[in-house]
């Protein structure tokens, strides 16, 4: 048995099946999305079996992308579950045969709420595309099942169509990375997008700092003291002067100064990288990747260091 070519006859057909979406695209996907776009509810998407699964799936990525959603069995709609549905709702039902008796069961209840009934159906001219206030073309030419049985293409082109609704949504609200990471503060996207580096930085006692005069000695023991791999440098008046590194101190012996005697200002780096601490984590992230440095100095408007930030201290907030 060939399970590679198996596969990819799979992957062909959904993938031809979603390129010929395109030619649907068309005024009733405009007027889906003026109907969507307008509600001032929520966004009630229905489906039963396979077709429930990926309204599962739809309605989370409305919800996720700035419009309000949930899923309704339609089973447990004639059961009570209808007592969701306000008037200033707009119900999104998924159904390739358009036939479905449960979804159909819906129909004159959604009409005497006068909920405007969005369909995602294969047939054009089942009962729902017709009582639907728009049907969205979702037809199929053949099952990726050989039996032409299992919903498989099918499933693969509904979900698509309904998540070219919610990012064209998107679009149409001017959501924002920022409004996007609010609804996932606690995943690694919220991380990247909400995390400032205030919040994981090190300061206070923690923050490393020698006086430029001081000898290289100090600057090793604070170093070493700190477990950041470098110490800030400053001026008499507490100005950030520049830093000492791992790699200043690989460098000052291997030059043979003496640690004793030698003054930190002779050995340390200038012109080091520094942000403020209400940079995005993810903004320093990639400074440092940039740079191909571990530790960045956060300083205030008079160019004081504050804090400092290192590479672990992001990767352990899950900012990557």
């Amino acid at each position: 048995m060939d399970f590679c070519k198996l596969g990819l006859a799979v992957i062909e057909t959904e993938a031809q099946a979603v390129f010929e979406l395109r030619q649907r695209i068309n005024a009733h996907f405009e007027t889906a999305c003026e109907l969507l776009l307008a509600c001032k509810g929520r966004i009630v998407v229905t489906g039963m079996g396979k077709s429930g699964h990926i309204g599962k799936k739809i309605a989370a990525t409305f919800s996720s992308t700035g419009s309000p959603s949930f899923f309704m069995h339609p089973g447990e709609a004639s059961h009570g579950d209808m007592g969701m549905i306000t008037r200033q709702d707009t119900v999104l039902a998924i159904s390739n045969s358009g036939n479905t008796p449960e979804i159909i069961t819906l129909l004159p209840l959604l009409k005497r709420l006068d909920v405007p009934v969005i369909s995602l159906s294969g047939n054009p001219e089942s009962t729902l595309a017709k009582v639907a206030n728009v049907n969205l073309d979702v037809s199929i030419r053949q099952e990726a099942c050989p039996l032409g049985l299992a919903p498989t293409t099918s499933t693969t082109v509904s979900l698509v169509m309904g998540d070219a609704l919610a990012i064209a949504l998107l679009q149409a609200r001017g959501f924002s990375a920022e409004d996007f990471a609010l609804s996932h503060p606690g995943g690694t996207l919220g991380k990247r997008l909400l995390l400032r580096v205030d919040e994981v930085c090190h300061k206070g006692d923690q923050l490393p700092l020698v006086n430029e005069e001081a000898a290289v000695r100090d600057a090793l023991i604070e170093v070493s003291a700190k477990k950041l791999g470098m110490t800030c440098v400053v001026d008499s008046k507490g100005y950030l002067v520049g830093v000492y590194t791992d790699g200043d101190i690989r460098r000052t012996l291997t030059q043979q100064n003496d640690i004793n005697t030698t003054p930190l200002k002779k050995v340390m780096s200038r012109n080091c990288r520094t942000i403020s601490p209400d940079m995005l984590a993810a903004e320093a992230l990639g400074i440092m990747q940039k740079y191909s440095i571990t530790s960045l100095v956060t300083i205030d408007g008079d160019n004081r260091p504050i804090a400092v930030v290192h590479l672990h201290d992001l990767l352990r907030a899950g900012v990557f």
